[in-house]
């Protein structure tokens, strides 16, 4: 009788155990696929940006959301768009951050193939159920004012046509500060990391909650 009783208890306990493990284990992703800006380029990556994201949304009772960081040094739209549907099947994101681009804009590629390949990954990730976050950025008229523009344009374009959230420009209040990029003039240094973070912060934070 004893022994029946004990084997009763320990169902019991097993039962209620394995009720509770959905709750534990349930985690929202934040999935973030960029070039060096968000790969910690010359910068260590324990305060690099997303980092410091993922220890911001501790501090903010956020600790249901995990960040995976996709993102690569010299990474084109090409790159990530061919890349995507992988990270997508893989991670099964809620929200996905696409800051690509700027790789494409220092190398002159045509605005229209740059706008397609950003288009082409907002759609896989709309497809996906997932939000996407356009991270806006904007490149020095080396091939001329109109070039810049044409760049420039691409994101807020792209925002209105699929309704996605935007960042209006990643390096905001850093590009033009000597002692926040790093002396190739393109990276921003470590005791920028979090003003970027807070130029995405304003948009990301209403998301998650």
């Amino acid at each position: 009788m004893h022994t029946a009783l004990v084997y009763v208890r320990s169902i019991l306990f097993l039962g209620f155990a394995l009720l509770s493990l959905p709750a534990m284990a349930s985690q929202n992703t934040l999935l973030i696929i960029g070039d060096s800006l968000s790969a910690a380029y010359g910068v260590p990556s324990e305060t690099a940006w997303v980092q410091l994201l993922r220890n911001r949304l501790q501090s903010n009772g956020l600790e249901g959301w995990a960040v995976v960081n996709a993102s690569i040094s010299g990474e084109t739209t090409d790159g990530g768009a061919r890349r995507l549907p992988e990270l997508l099947e893989e991670n099964d994101p809620e929200v996905v951050v696409i800051e690509l681009g700027g790789n494409d804009g220092l190398r002159g590629f045509p605005p229209n193939v740059i706008e397609s390949n950003l288009a082409s990954m907002i759609e896989k990730v709309q497809g996906s159920g997932a939000r996407a976050i356009l991270v806006g950025m904007q490149i020095p008229p080396n091939y001329g004012q109109r070039y810049t523009e044409m760049f420039a344009n691409i994101y807020p374009k792209l925002s209105d046509r699929y309704n996605t959230d935007l960042v209006p420009f990643f390096l905001d209040g850093i590009y033009n500060q000597d002692n926040l990029m790093q002396d190739d003039g393109i990276h921003p240094t470590e005791e920028a990391q979090v003003r970027l973070l807070d130029n995405v912060w304003p948009v990301i934070r209403p998301i998650l909650q």
